[in-house]
């Protein structure tokens, strides 16, 4: 007997009109009964591998947006959404399988990480069959779609590569990074937002405009992440402060506080070129980072490319999805959690 799908409880995102909440949540339980269908595999291993990280959680805002950009089209509720949802919470899935292996994480989601229950092998290739299984629907969508899913794999992939590597000779530490994100979170969240404007029928410039607010909520997304790895406690954001630190991880607040040259921050830039694994020398940098002006600059970076997407928003009509768009922008940049 297979496990009931693991859902969101609530969803992703504020939605205050009723009845768009409504049909969202119905839209989302459909969503999920066909992850349910798309994952199964003819060998019953590969199923039970491929469904341990969707059954463990996960807000699923990647296709809750596709839902919500498809209510600013005339059939929100086309079987090519529907497809087009399952379609990127594949596609993040798998990149987290992939992740996982790369970050040697012991965790995911509070559940044990499928690298650690089974081996690298297993993830690897899990990840592999997820990212097939969203090829063949996508596959379903038209020549089109395939080509944006390629090219939205393409940089999904490159900023996974580039996240390991150190930024070349010439290059902006900063600016480096924030391609990194760009590729890696970005691009996958701007489709969700494309793939519902297209597959409901909205017009090409609010497809445009949607595909544009997508990219910038989900850079803000990753960089309020950063913040929140700082200055968070973990009772708030479920998080342990200072992993991404303690890591080595380099982050908005750190890249901003490496480029200050005031003298009084001499400790704070010798402690982010040490080895914070040892405890003391983590919660002497944690402390100094959270007073540091770089924590403000870096929320004012995320507060200005949250008001970015609202100005996109512009080409919608007033209403309950323009507004549950702008909430979302507005809630990303100051989340605690």
């Amino acid at each position: 007997m297979s496990t009931p799908a693991a859902g969101p409880s609530s969803l992703a995102l504020p939605v205050l009109d009723t009845d768009l909440e409504a049909r969202l949540r119905a839209r989302m339980v459909e969503v999920e009964e066909r992850l349910e269908v798309e994952i199964r595999s003819q060998a019953p291993f590969v199923t039970e591998a491929a469904r341990h990280l969707l059954h463990a959680g996960g807000k699923r805002f990647r296709p809750l947006l596709v839902l919500l950009a498809a209510e600013a089209g005339d059939d929100p509720g086309a079987a090519g959404v529907l497809t087009a949802a399952c379609v990127v919470e594949l596609t993040h899935l798998a990149s987290l399988y992939h992740d996982d292996v790369m970050d040697e994480a012991d965790l995911r989601r509070g559940a044990e990480s499928a690298n650690s229950r089974w081996d690298n092998h297993v993830a690897i290739l899990t990840g592999d069959f997820l990212f097939s299984k969203s090829s063949e629907l996508t596959a379903t969508l038209g020549a089109d779609a395939v080509r944006i899913q390629a090219e939205t794999f393409t940089r999904l992939v490159e900023g996974q590569i580039m996240e390991t590597l150190e930024p070349g000779p010439g290059d902006d530490a900063l600016d480096f990074y924030l391609r990194v994100v760009a590729g890696k979170t970005g691009s996958l969240i701007a489709t969700s937002a494309r793939y519902g404007a297209r597959f409901s029928g909205a017009p090409l410039e609010v497809e445009e405009a949607l595909t544009a607010y997508g990219e910038i909520v989900g850079c803000a997304f990753q960089l309020s992440d950063d913040i929140l790895d700082i200055g968070s406690e973990s009772d708030e954001s479920g998080k342990t402060p200072g992993t991404d630190l303690r890591e080595g991880v380099p982050t908005l607040p750190v890249l901003l506080a490496r480029r200050s040259q005031d003298p009084a921050d001499a400790r704070l830039r010798e402690l982010l070129d040490a080895d914070l694994s040892d405890d003391a020398l983590h919660t002497e940098a944690l402390s100094l980072l959270r007073v540091h002006p770089a924590m403000d600059e870096a929320r004012g970076y995320v507060l200005g490319r949250a008001r970015e997407a609202q100005e996109l928003l512009k080409v919608l009509p007033e209403g309950p999805v323009r507004d549950a768009l702008d909430a979302f922008a507005v809630l990303i940049a100051t989340r605690t959690a």
